[in-house]
């Protein structure tokens, strides 16, 4: 009963998101942050879009909704008139993938986790599927740098991919951050909270104090708010494990607001994961 109801929440929010989405996208103003010489970050609809342009071509991190496609691409020809010839998923959720389908249609070698691939597998007619998977990690090297793409197990999903420019000192977090909000950790899709912790944990190893992040969702980061966000997530763990061992049920901590009231009363509950829900993910994944 427990998996059937953490796979109605995961399926309900996902959908909301999407409709929330499509319900607007012809509002959608694509804005383009340049982070270095070659490296830029792009908000839209869904999660954030990492790039890399210059006389090797487009490299594309994530592609948000199809219907956004058009404005995307008018976004990056801006920057560059290459083509696009790579585009890697960070992960499967659709506001990732959506565009898929339409970029590969473009040309670009779609590049992402081996269970990114699996999972599109199940939910796609086979179009706009991942053609270079990897295990562990992977590097390429386009517009004079080396791009270090490596895998964190079991965090946002089973199949998260981080990816930084090594020379660019930028990092694309995929939805393993949400910068100021409470993160959606998929427990459905194998995420967990022990594995997202060891995700930012591992990751703030790699990077220094002038790294620009751009997280999966919420504006461009650094490694002081990416600290911040770590300390949000242990000690919510450190809460619901206390609330836990004291043998309160799941109803009893989705019921608790003193368990996250630091961090909403920052204002970390204003997005689609509210105070509630993160502490029902908490409980559900620490339990088991």
């Amino acid at each position: 009963m427990k998996l059937a109801r953490i796979f109605i929440i995961t399926f309900t929010l996902l959908i909301g998101i999407t409709i929330s989405a499509q319900r607007n996208f012809d509002n959608v103003t694509i804005e383009t942050i340049k982070l270095s010489n070659n490296i830029y970050m792009l908000i839209g609809a869904g999660g954030n879009i990492g790039v890399s342009a210059g006389d090797d071509g487009v490299f594309v991190i994530d592609d948000q909704f199809a219907p956004l496609t058009t404005k995307i691409v008018t976004a990056i020809k801006a920057i560059n008139d290459q083509p696009i010839r790579f585009l890697a998923n960070t992960h499967h959720h659709g506001d990732h993938t959506g565009g898929n389908k339409n970029m590969q249609n473009l040309g670009a070698v779609i590049i992402a986790h081996n269970n990114v691939r699996q999972r599109l597998e199940k939910d796609s007619n086979k179009d706009g599927l991942p053609v270079i998977t990897f295990n562990d990690k992977l590097n390429l090297y386009i517009n004079d740098e080396q791009v270090a793409i490596f895998h964190t197990s079991n965090a946002h999903t089973d199949g998260d991919a981080l990816l930084y420019f090594t020379k660019s000192n930028v990092l694309h977090t995929g939805d393993t951050y949400f910068n100021g909000r409470y993160p959606f950790i998929d427990l459905n899709s194998g995420g967990s909270v022990n594995g997202y912790i060891e995700a930012v944990k591992k990751t703030l190893i790699l990077i220094d104090d002038d790294t620009k992040i751009i997280p999966g969702h919420g504006k461009l980061s650094n490694k002081t708010e990416y600290k911040a966000f770590l300390n949000m997530l242990t000690s919510l763990k450190e809460n619901v494990l206390k609330a836990i061992s004291q043998g309160k049920t799941e109803a009893e901590v989705v019921g608790d607001s003193s368990i996250t009231k630091v961090y909403d009363d920052l204002n970390y509950g204003s997005g689609f994961i509210n105070s509630e829900r993160i502490r029902r993910i908490f409980y559900n994944s620490l339990k088991e």
